[in-house]
């Protein structure tokens, strides 16, 4: 007995479907507009400062400088993306710095020379992180409220240790990283650990499941948490990844001051949050670069750098910083509604 034969099936006036582009090309393509345009800006400035300042700006001494004062802020710059990147803030960075730094500095800890420093300032930084994570992961705090409590307990704590003195650097070892001897191929020690920071920073970001929960955890938390994210737990080490960002950034700052103030780090937060969203990551979360972070950092140090040699005003330097956060925030609103 013969099977029926179904009539085959008439495909003549179905099209095949179309597909657009796949999402990860539409993503490197805004990435590589936004970095060729961070690149074109600081092109734009170190002609300005050349123009401008043509034998100072463009010193050798002076190029190093820039470098240098870029290379303390920049690693407070790689924690504070990967915070900004999961949805959250950190206020307390340049607190912790100030409390890191002249903790680092106390007679009793300079005994112990260059690793005591080193060590010191590491597990205060990183201390303070956790406090923050705790706080924000379990406690349920808002991270705005949280790291701003953090700033004003920092800053106090740093100026009862220091009882508002300077607190000078003994330690030969330490004083002479900052000395032009210890330049490798004419690049300053601190650059150089800047350098192994961002490295450090761009693979935990895109070559890391961390990385992956991180941006997860900014764009939908909900959605991280039944995708099988520990979301408080993520968020307690991003905390913990920015204060340990921030004890480096005080090392390197009593490397390049040779001593340690309850002043230091003053609006490094402001810097720090405007470097990440000009790079463009979004203060909603869910997106950001190591790399943007970093041009933004240059940018940031270039301009300071030209307004110094040029004689301008440090009021005029924050105002042009506000406008510049500004269109950077009206830029990403546009480019969000947009896509």
């Amino acid at each position: 007995m013969t099977q029926p034969v179904s009539p085959p099936r008439d495909t003549t006036d179905k099209a095949p479907p179309v597909s657009g582009p796949p999402a990860w090309r539409a993503t490197l393509f805004r990435t590589d507009v936004r970095t060729l345009s961070l690149l074109g800006v600081l092109a734009a400035l170190i002609v300005i400062g050349g123009i401008t300042k043509p034998d100072q700006f463009l010193d050798t001494r002076n190029l190093q400088l820039v470098l240098t004062q870029a290379s303390i802020i920049g690693v407070v710059v790689v924690g504070m993306t990967f915070v900004i990147i999961s949805g959250g803030i950190d206020l307390s960075v340049g607190a912790i710095v100030a409390l890191a730094s002249v903790w680092a500095t106390t007679v009793a800890t300079q005994e112990y020379g260059f690793f005591g420093i080193l060590f010191t300032a590491v597990v205060v930084g990183v201390a303070c992180g956790l406090v923050n994570g705790v706080l924000i992961a379990y406690g349920g705090m808002v991270p705005f409220i949280a790291t701003l409590a953090m700033l004003a307990s920092a800053r106090g704590l740093a100026l009862q240790i220091t009882d508002g003195k300077t607190q000078i650097v003994t330690v030969p070892s330490v004083l002479d990283l900052g000395e032009r001897d210890a330049y490798i191929l004419g690049i300053p020690p601190l650059v150089l650990v800047f350098a192994a920071v961002t490295v450090v920073g761009w693979l935990l970001l895109n070559r890391t499941t961390f990385g992956r929960r991180s941006v997860a955890v900014g764009g939908n938390a909900e959605a991280a948490r039944l995708a099988g994210i520990d979301v408080r737990r993520q968020r307690l080490y991003l905390y913990l990844l920015s204060g340990l960002c921030c004890g480096i950034a005080a090392f390197l700052l009593i490397i390049l001051s040779g001593s340690g103030q309850n002043t230091n780090g003053n609006l490094y937060e402001l810097d720090a949050i405007a470097a990440a969203i000009i790079g463009g990551t979004l203060l909603s979360g869910g997106r950001g670069t190591i790399v943007g972070s970093v041009l933004g950092v240059l940018i940031f140090t270039t301009i300071t750098n030209i307004f110094a040699l040029n004689n301008l005003q440090s009021d005029v330097q924050q105002i042009a910083k506000g406008a510049i956060i500004v269109a950077a925030v009206l830029v990403q609103r546009r480019t969000a509604s947009t896509t």
